[in-house]
């Protein structure tokens, strides 16, 4: 699967794995919201397994800009909290960041097995 594919679905099951957590204790759901929100977050953490980068370190980083960005639109279209500038502005630095670790140039791990 690309990169530019799998990590928007990595972050998306990631915020609904979480949000699953936060609708149980801060939205007083039912605590059957969390079966599901486990189910979202194995899905999030086998799929970064997917990315197509030497280190996890470096796939997490990558991602982490990803996740920013789409923790914004997640507040938008499921909250309803429309982004403001300073949100904006913050996920493009987040992505800007994602899109400079990402293509590299890198170098071989440094440990060995």
């Amino acid at each position: 699967m690309p990169t530019l594919l799998l990590y928007p679905i990595a972050a998306t099951a990631e915020i609904a794995g979480c949000f699953a957590f936060w609708a149980w204790v801060r939205l007083d759901r039912s605590p059957l919201w969390l079966l599901p929100g486990i189910a979202a977050l194995l899905l999030f953490a086998w799929l970064l397994t997917l990315a197509p980068v030497d280190a996890a370190g470096r796939a997490f980083a990558a991602y982490g800009g990803v996740y920013v960005a789409a923790s914004v639109v997640w507040a938008w279209l499921a909250e309803g909290v429309r982004p403001d500038r300073t949100d904006i502005a913050g996920a493009v630095v987040a992505l800007v960041g994602a899109g400079i670790i990402l293509p590299g140039p890198h170098h071989p791990p440094a440990i060995s097995r």
